[in-house]
């Protein structure tokens, strides 16, 4: 039962690598990239006796001569590859297992990603309250964008100049005669 539950474990972290950073990604397939991404985080290329060129090497050996992807049975071959050389005083077995173990249940790290600098410099820049003139017009009360017509003069078609107060009153006048 134990074993199920850890082939499992090890199914949801390939389908989790296999869609990292891919939106059209069913979870059925993993490119080299993500391979390699799931060797690195997982901690299976420990730098000595797996490199990042033998996991290459590796998958380009189990995949199918003109794909460009792995399929989960050929994850687990490939993992069988790699696993005595990861763990070379166990046995087959005993490294494969520590292998499994290694992977399940981890997900893709985002170690390094860019976040949105908040300091506040960038406050005061990008806070529209502050802005003047012609900028103002560009957002409303609450600081949301107003779109095309913050953006550029929109025409209106009345007969009447731009800010004339007594607008639309002519047909009032010209009846009233």
């Amino acid at each position: 039962m134990a074993e199920s539950t850890d082939l499992e474990q090890l199914m949801n972290s390939f389908k989790k690598f296999a869609i990292h950073g891919d939106t059209k990604a069913t979870g059925k397939e993993m490119n080299g990239k993500n391979w390699a991404k799931l060797c690195k985080d997982c901690k299976i290329i420990d730098g000595k006796n797996v490199t990042g060129t033998d996991v290459d090497i590796v998958f380009t050996k189990v995949k199918a001569k003109t794909s460009r992807v792995i399929t989960y049975e050929e994850f687990q071959k490939a993992l069988e590859e790699l696993a005595p050389k990861r763990f070379k005083g166990q046995s087959k077995e005993e490294a494969l297992t520590s292998v499994y173990k290694l992977i399940e249940g981890k997900e893709p790290t985002n170690v390094g990603v860019t976040k949105m600098a908040k300091t506040a410099a960038v406050d005061r820049l990008t806070d529209t309250t502050k802005y003047t003139g012609s900028h103002k017009e560009r957002f409303d009360e609450s600081g949301k964008g107003r779109g095309k017509g913050g953006g550029e003069e929109l025409v209106e078609e009345t007969g009447y100049v731009g800010s004339y107060k007594n607008a639309g009153t002519y047909e009032e006048k010209t009846k009233a005669k």
